[in-house]
């Protein structure tokens, strides 16, 4: 009987939201870093990126519904020193002298908001920061549209296929960002971050 009462209770307070995370806010945000320790590398790229001050705890690919896109800087300002944050986050590095990294992250949001949409990271070598961008981008709009069943020919090119998802009148926009750098000449750690930063409240 006690452990009905209390299935019955964590049922209730769950229809209520009482344990229930949903972020409300999202910002974008990239940065890289360099230096000869791999992690002191990190957090330089964290520095450049302004979330350095952010105990991070990555999570996946979803884009909640009627979560609001804001600015950076206006992102930032609700953070605070040591706030346990939840990010997907796009990261990569090198030290192997002039190679090129990105770190990517892509975004499709459906044009009814009362639906999810999806965000997708990419890490990538030798690939531009547009090539890397579009990438991840159409990762995330591919995923969106088989949730929704947009018919598609998975072999056109990211371009046409964009435009399908675009008439389909479904997807409401997609969009990337993305951080490129090449490997220090020296050897030094390069690391390259991109990120969705999701903000609770």
């Amino acid at each position: 009987m006690r452990k009905k009462k209390k299935e019955e209770d964590l049922d209730s307070l769950i229809k209520k939201g009482g344990d229930v995370m949903i972020p409300r806010k999202v910002f974008f945000t990239k940065g890289a870093g360099m230096h000869k320790d791999k992690l002191a590398s990190f957090e330089l790229a964290l520095r450049s990126a302004g979330i350095e001050k952010c105990n991070l705890v990555y999570v996946s690919s979803i884009f909640p519904a009627t979560c609001k896109i804001i600015s950076k800087e206006k992102g930032l300002k609700l953070i605070d020193p040591g706030q346990i944050t939840y990010c997907v986050m796009a990261k990569s590095e090198t030290n192997e002298p002039n190679r090129l990294i990105s770190a990517s992250i892509g975004l499709a949001v459906p044009k009814d908001n009362n639906n999810y949409g999806y965000l997708s990271e990419h890490h990538s070598f030798g690939e531009t920061a547009k090539k890397s961008g579009e990438y991840a981008e159409d990762l995330a709009a591919t995923m969106l549209a088989t949730t929704l069943g947009i018919p598609f020919d998975p072999n056109l090119a990211w371009d046409e296929r964009k435009q399908v998802y675009k008439a389909s009148g479904y997807i409401f926009k997609s969009t990337h960002i993305c951080q490129s750098a090449e490997g220090n000449k020296y050897g030094l750690w390069t690391t390259a971050v991109a990120a969705a930063v999701f903000i609770m409240d």
